[in-house]
This record gives C-alpha cells, sequence and structure tokens, in this order.
C-alpha cells in the first residue's frame, strides 16, 4: 500500500457474520505488557532516587509541618494545570504511562537536576566577583538549565516513543505536564522558604503570585520546546527538525526569562508587566489551544474520509469519530445497550480509529515510521472486529 492509497475492505480481513458477544480482540493502541513492565521498572528506580534526594533538599530547609502545608497549597494549582492539558489530548489520548512519566520527569527529575545545576552555577558566579549574581542566575542561568533539563523530558518521549508523538498537542501536552510537575515541586520549596521567612504574610503572597496568578508559567515555558518537537515530528528535512526544535527550546528560555526578570523588578514592575503582556499572553495560549482542538477534529475527519470511501467505515462513524460529542454520546449508547464489555469494544474502536487517522497523517506527509503499513492493516482489522459489535455485519 502506497501512501496515497487505501485497501478496500475485503483486501485485508474477511468478514463475517454477526458477532455473537462483544469481540475479544485486543485493542492495538496498547502496548506489550513486558516491555511496558520493564519501561516502569526503569523509570520507577529513576523516579524513586531522585524523590530521596529532593526530600533531602527539602527536610534541610522546611520543617515537616510547613513541608506538607506548603505541599497542600503547591496542589491547588495543579487541579487546573493537569485537567487543562488533559483536556486538549482527548481526540487520540496519550497512553497513561507517559503522561505520568511527564509529570514526574518535571517534579523530580529535572527539578533536583536544576537545583544543582543552578547551585553550581550561582557558586561559580560568585567565585567570580559578578555582578548581581542572582539576578544574573534568576534571568540567564536558571532559564536554560531548567527548561533544558524539562525539555530533555519531551525529548526522551519523542525519541523512544516516536509512535506515541504525533505533533503539536502532544507536545503541549507532555510540555505542559512536564511544567506542572516542575512548578509543584518548585513551589512547595518557595512557599516553605517564604513562610520561614516572613510567616504567614510571605506564605500568603508567594502563593498568590505562583499559585494564582501565574500557575501556567512554567507549563507554559515548556509547552513552547514541545511545540518545537511537535512540529519537527511533522517535518520531513533532518534540518527543519533541528531548527524547529531549537526554537521552540530558545523561546522556552527566552519567555521564562523575561518572567523571572519582571519577578524582580518589584510588584508595581510585575504587576506592570502582567497586566501588559503576561495576561494577553496567556490568553492567546489559551486561544491557540481552543484552535489546535478544534484543528484536531477536523483532521480526524480529512484522514478517515478515505477509509470510509474504501468500505472500512461509515460516514457517518466518520463523523461521529472527528466530535468530541458524539464520541461520548456513542460510548454511552454502547454502555446503555451492553454493559461495561461494549464499552470497551467502543472505547477500543475510537481508539483505534484515532490512532489510524495519525497514522494516515504521517502516511501521506511521507513522515511514518518503518513498519507502518502493517500497522495500518492491524488498525483496520481491530476496527473492522470491533465495529461489528455494534452494525451486526461489515461495511458494504
Amino acid at each position: 500500500m502506497t501512501s496515497g492509497d487505501v485497501t478496500t475492505q475485503g483486501e485485508g480481513a474477511s468478514p463475517g457474520g454477526p458477532a455473537q458477544q462483544w469481540s475479544p480482540v485486543r485493542n492495538p493502541t496498547r502496548r506489550p505488557m513486558l516491555r511496558t513492565a520493564l519501561t516502569i521498572g526503569v523509570a520507577a528506580s529513576a523516579f524513586l532516587v531522585c524523590l530521596l534526594i529532593l526530600l533531602g533538599i527539602l527536610d534541610e530547609r522546611l520543617t515537616t509541618q510547613t513541608l506538607i502545608t506548603s505541599a497542600l497549597m503547591a496542589i491547588i494549582p495543579l487541579l487546573v494545570i493537569v485537567p487543562t492539558f488533559l483536556w486538549l489530548d482527548r481526540y487520540e489520548a496519550e497512553p497513561a504511562r507517559y503522561i505520568v512519566f511527564a509529570f514526574l520527569w518535571g517534579a523530580l527529575v529535572a527539578v533536583v537536576g536544576a537545583f544543582f545545576l543552578n547551585t553550581f552555577g550561582l557558586k561559580l558566579l560568585v567565585e567570580a566577583r559578578w555582578t548581581d549574581p542572582l539576578e544574573t542566575g534568576a534571568v540567564y542561568l536558571a532559564p536554560i538549565t531548567e527548561e533544558t533539563l524539562k525539555g530533555l523530558g519531551i525529548l526522551l518521549i519523542y525519541l523512544l516513543r516516536r509512535r506515541e508523538f504525533d505533533g503539536i498537542i502532544d507536545g503541549i501536552v507532555y510540555g505542559g505536564l512536564i511544567g506542572a510537575g516542575f512548578a509543584f515541586s518548585e513551589n512547595i520549596l518557595y512557599l516553605g522558604q517564604a513562610y520561614n521567612e516572613y510567616g504567614g504574610e510571605g506564605l500568603t503572597s508567594t502563593f498568590l503570585v505562583r499559585g494564582l496568578m501565574g500557575p501556567f508559567g512554567h507549563p507554559l515555558f515548556t509547552a513552547l520546546t514541545g511545540i518545537g518537537i511537535g512540529v519537527a515530528v511533522t517535518a520531513r528535512r533532518p534540518a527543519v527538525r533541528v531548527v524547529a526544535i531549537l526554537t521552540g527550546w530558545f523561546c522556552a528560555m527566552l519567555l521564562h526569562g523575561l518572567w523571572n526578570l519582571t519577578a524582580l523588578a518589584g510588584m508595581d514592575g510585575f504587576f506592570a508587566a502582567y497586566v501588559t503582556y503576561q495576561v494577553p499572553l496567556f490568553l492567546a495560549f489559551v486561544g491557540f489551544l481552543f484552535w489546535l482542538r478544534r484543528r484536531e477534529g477536523r483532521l480526524m475527519g480529512r484522514y478517515l474520509s478515505p477509509y470510509a470511501d474504501a468500505g472500512w467505515l461509515t460516514h457517518a462513524e466518520v463523523t461521529m469519530l472527528s466530535n468530541l460529542q458524539l464520541r461520548r454520546a456513542a460510548r454511552a449508547w454502547a454502555r446503555q445497550n451492553g454493559g461495561r464489555p461494549a464499552k470497551q469494544s467502543m472505547d477500543a474502536f475510537q481508539d483505534s480509529a484515532s490512532d489510524l487517522a495519525l497514522l494516515r497523517s504521517r502516511l501521506v506527509r511521507g513522515t511514518a515510521e518503518e513498519g507502518a503499513s502493517e500497522r495500518e492493516m492491524v488498525l483496520l482489522e481491530a476496527i473492522t472486529a470491533h465495529r461489528r459489535d455494534f452494525v451486526g455485519s461489515p461495511v458494504t
């Protein structure tokens, strides 16, 4: 099969009669259990080491009571940030293990690495008798180290799990969750130090700035790196991929540095910058997220339509798969008519169709991974098996 052709129904799957039970065919979007277990084991070991180091750093600076209070307050922004990025990732939700990996990379690996690199860099500035080393560290050093370490988490997912990275939305989701994890751990330290130095008033003012006024700071910075990597995924030329990644990384560092610079300008300067460019920038980012989500729905319809023309799906099913509200209605219908097994079969049908649409987009662009045609047939056969449970016979 070429990138411009779609196999017709019957060439790749043998039609059969109505199924007597909900399809036992596995969901091909799930990954082999052994590989998953090994990956989780290695990642868990690394995260555990970083957790112990982070707890040691916090224990030196905060009492147990202050640590618990700060951690509880640091959770509050996550109740908005994490659902926002998961909301964006509804058509082709990323595997839960990669979502967890992204958050923990930011909360543990990136934070611990940035702590030591920033401390070492600041020490060098002091020893060199640099003019105002604290300001230099905040505006120049911290954005470089922190955005590099956070961006490495996105890059790892891109390099090691190429099939799970489909474009800009995935880059934003992974970058946003890494940034959210980083902000969570960093907020614990900043909130605790503010309480130690200034008491309840310092704790409240720090939470106001970091938790309420700027909760999307780190997620937004790192999402820019994710956008760069997302663009690289869709590019054919290696040079374009490198430029896209470097551009996203540079923009993340630049925005991070500007944020830290305004924080050093005093309350008047900070509020002026917050109103004049930070809020408009955030609103523009939110608008961009809405546009991306609607665009992904249109792309689902565009890349699934050829399969409907070839007989693998109906055009009504393509319409359903391209609209999140209709997807929810289909899942509710499946549960109502067939219980949990039917709901699982509908989930697998929708997941496989989403994967198929994204795979088709890569085939059309010429950026598909090795074995993409074989993967296409696996997804088509799974869709056929699962959809037969609902229509009773193959599409003709």
